[in-house]
């Protein structure tokens, strides 16, 4: 059996795992266009601020791949699928069969057709290769300015990042506010007034419309007309399924690669997982693509174990994040602003403590929160989320400090325990 995989991070590194639980001697191979040992983008902020080094970073020890006895081709592009002859396309020429293929190729970012976007100083912040970029232009910043378009996760994070390396950091936002995504107006409220007392400056419901400069940007021309000075710009306005490699297969796409509970595709031994497939949202009831870390990587080991000859079934996809910037951490997941009869929503606030907690429930089944500052029981509601645990005996008490397993009835707990 030959298995091979496009892409060497999380849920790349979740199949190998996968398959390796099930067969230990089968060929397997992994193709990435980074040349670099599997590592933690989650971390690159972190990296950008000298907070972590590359030994840090890494995903998994040197010895990973030997030990899992990985033949591995890095720093190569995969180019194509040839479905009929089994077999991947690469940028050198070379082609590789394969029994099982997964397609673990994860997101690119999204570059909207803005004038100037093409100059030197402009960057991505989603991949290490953008991070040493960035790390080797501040060095040399004539004004320390630096704007950033997007005010998402990874806007942000860039952002935390260069007002930690003394910079002076303007983010310009379409939206009202911070983090629509994954906040509310109230909580995104309390975090922007955090992220402002650490020196991070928002211009909101603007855009760019103008990179200006020469080769290298000197400034940004917003839709307003304001005018800003920077030499060096991060755009960060949204990350995509990557799914270049299957556009001309016959491999289902929607926003993401298709796939069913199994992380197959509609193409017979080839598979798909991590933030390039869109599969079954245990929240929302349908098809989405869920880009975060520990799915990517669930996912990428229950394709390892389907591909192995195991079925497996992975139910538990939906959005969530464990975030914090300058100390202020929060966790968010599943739907945060509900519209509709059927939603009832609990919050508790407390702003001189930057403390905001809100449960949202449907059927009595909890179906999204944020927590901001306080997080200590946000695991329960995870857990509670991906039972889809009937929570009306304790609806109560579930902003309360003492809310816990305690809360439910012993019965539940012990089989829960036993499971």
């Amino acid at each position: 059996m030959d298995y091979v995989i496009i892409g060497n991070s999380a849920a790349g590194v979740g199949a190998i795992e996968g398959i390796r639980e099930i067969d230990a001697a089968s060929r397997v191979t992994v193709i990435s266009d980074e040349p670099y040992h599997t590592y933690s983008r989650p971390l690159i902020s972190y990296y950008l601020a000298d907070k972590v080094d590359w030994e840090q970073m890494k995903f998994r020890s040197d010895d990973f791949y030997a030990e899992n006895n990985v033949e591995t081709k890095l720093g190569v592009k995969a180019t194509g699928i040839n479905e009929a002859a089994n077999s991947v396309n690469l940028a050198n020429g070379e082609e590789v069969g394969f029994d099982k293929l997964l397609v673990a190729t994860g997101g690119t970012p999204f570059i909207p057709p803005l004038e100037g976007i093409n100059k030197d100083n402009i960057y991505n912040f989603i991949k290490v290769d953008d991070a040493e970029s960035i790390a080797g232009e501040i060095k040399d910043l004539e004004t320390g300015k630096v704007v950033i378009l997007g005010a998402g996760l990874i806007g942000l994070k860039a952002a935390e990042a260069l007002v930690k390396q003394g910079l002076e950091v303007t983010v310009v936002e379409l939206a009202d506010q911070v983090l629509s995504a994954i906040l509310d107006k109230e909580a995104a409220k309390l975090v922007q007034q955090h992220l402002e007392a650490k020196g991070i400056n928002f211009i909101f419901e603007d855009t760019i419309a103008e990179f200006l400069g020469g080769e290298k940007v000197t400034g940004v021309k917003l839709e307003s007309e304001q005018k800003l000075d920077c030499d060096l710009a991060v755009v960060a306005v949204g990350v995509r399924p990557n799914t270049e490699i299957v556009k001309e297969t016959d491999i289902e796409v929607n926003q993401g690669i298709i796939v069913n509970d199994r992380l197959e595709t509609n193409t017979e031994d080839i598979y798909a997982a991590g933030d390039v497939a869109e599969g079954e949202d245990l929240v929302r009831k349908m098809k989405s693509v869920v880009p975060i870390w520990p799915d990517a990587y669930n996912q990428g080991r229950t394709a390892g174990m389907n591909m192995a000859g195991v079925a497996e079934k992975y139910a538990e996809s939906f959005p969530r994040n464990s975030i914090g910037f300058f100390g202020l951490p929060m966790i968010t997941a599943g739907i945060i602003n509900p519209d509709g009869k059927e939603y009832e929503v609990l919050v508790t606030k407390d702003e001189d403590k930057k403390v905001y907690k809100k449960i949202v429930l449907r059927d009595d089944r909890i179906v999204g929160f944020i927590y901001l500052n306080d997080i200590d029981r946000a695991g329960i509601l995870i857990d509670l989320i991906k039972e889809e645990k009937n929570i009306a005996e304790v609806k109560d008490q579930l902003l309360s400090d003492d809310f816990g397993y305690l809360s439910f009835d012993k019965g539940w707990r012990q089989e829960r325990l036993a499971k």
